[in-house]
């Protein structure tokens, strides 16, 4: 008996943003790779339309092609318009009526069994529309901004709540954000707490001093993962520095604050310590995982972090805030610590935890349940369960 599954997400890599939803792709690949399963691929692009579809952000998306195989997927990517700053029902009725002729056309040459979204907004309210005019069940994945900010946004929130009412079955990142979601309305017993891979074998330990060799870097270095953006605290990390004397900091990651966060850098004196690498390809990242000292991420929110999985994979301790999993994950105190999110608080931790010789082996041991395997073999069952089919 085959499973046929519609996977539907705006959170997709393509050749204009290899580093997009990475672990999404990654999640549906396992997917794919078990017997008895098919996977389709519907990766919706927004595109606002012209002239603004002219500008730099999405001319490239335009060009992308509508249908290919990407990695071992058959990847479907149909237009919708978006109207910056408009979000809203507007950008969930936009992205059905674009997504529904293709959806439709698919199911009727070989019918899907179950439909599984990966973010709350605007997936979610999507997957619900489709879901009930194919007349076969769905699922929605919470991964952390989709329920800490779409799911709290006046003008997203009952759509939020709508699509988690009405699924057959929900998924989380964390118990933590499992927590969240009941608290907003949703039933603790539709949900599954389904826990990121780590490609273990990719982010492993190497030689810390031969990988900051390698990279030209020298003394303790703190490395930050994570979009340059308000709610991922980089900005915290920066104006802790000057209490830092000899510590490089890196941030790994592109975003709207990068040119406020340069501006900071210079005005506080720490400009030649800060390291703008901008987009890392994901391939890269073991390296500068092996190279830091410690990895921080002194987030106002998050699931369950991808980065903190990997960097403990490679044997590297991290600096996180008290938000979504982290207490999940840091079972360990070698693995690294829970941390205000203050400047003060963290230079203070970041002090303590640069002049200890980490035990890797024990901090690799944190990361060793979160495997892609385990992620295939949840998704499998919740899916087959969802659609009432046995594999």
């Amino acid at each position: 008996m085959t499973l046929r599954v519609l996977a539907l997400s705006t959170l997709f890599p393509d050749m204009t943003r290899p580093n997009f939803g990475v672990f999404v792709e990654r999640q549906y690949r396992e997917l794919a790779s078990r017997d008895g399963v098919e996977v389709t691929m519907v990766a919706p692009v927004g595109i606002a339309p012209w002239p603004l579809s002219r500008h730099r952000h999405y001319a490239p998306l335009a060009a992308l092609p509508r249908e290919e195989r990407w990695r071992n997927l058959s990847v479907h990517r149909p237009r919708f318009t978006v109207i910056p700053r408009l979000g809203g029902w507007f950008t969930i009725a936009s992205m059905t009526h674009a997504v529904w002729p293709l959806v439709r056309a698919l199911h009727a040459a070989e019918p899907f069994d179950v439909i599984d979204a990966s973010f709350f907004y605007p997936d979610g309210p999507v997957a619900r529309t489709l879901a009930r005019r194919l007349g076969i069940p769905y699922s929605v994945k919470a991964r952390g901004a989709d329920i800490h900010y779409w799911g709290r946004l006046p003008a997203t929130r009952k759509a939020v709540l709508a699509a988690g009412r009405d699924a057959a079955g929900l998924l989380s990142v964390s118990e933590a954000m499992k927590r969240s979601m009941v608290a907003q309305g949703m039933e603790a017993d539709k949900i599954r707490v389904h826990y990121t891979g780590v490609d273990l074998d990719r982010f492993a330990p190497q030689d810390r001093a031969a990988a900051k060799a390698q990279l030209n870097l020298e003394g303790p270095v703190v490395l930050c993962v994570g979009n340059l953006i308000e709610r991922k605290g980089q900005d915290l990390l920066i104006r802790a520095l000057p209490d830092l004397p000899r510590v490089t900091l890196l941030l790994a990651g592109h975003g709207s604050d990068r040119a406020a966060y340069q501006k900071l850098a210079e005005e506080i004196g720490v400009a030649e310590r800060v390291g703008f690498l901008g987009a890392v390809p994901h391939e890269d990242l073991p390296a500068l995982y092996c190279a830091a000292d410690v990895m921080a991420l002194p987030s106002a929110s998050e699931g369950l972090a991808n980065a903190w999985v990997e960097a403990l994979a490679c044997g590297t301790p991290i600096a996180i805030s008290d938000v979504g999993g982290a207490r999940e994950l840091l079972t360990d105190a070698q693995a690294g610590r829970i941390v205000e999110r203050e400047p003060e608080a963290l230079a203070a931790a970041l002090r303590e935890m640069l002049a200890q010789a980490p035990n890797r082996t024990a901090i690799r041991k944190s990361a060793l349940r979160f495997t892609w395997a385990t992620n295939g073999d949840a998704l499998v069952d919740h899916l087959s369960a969802i659609a009432g089919k046995s594999l």
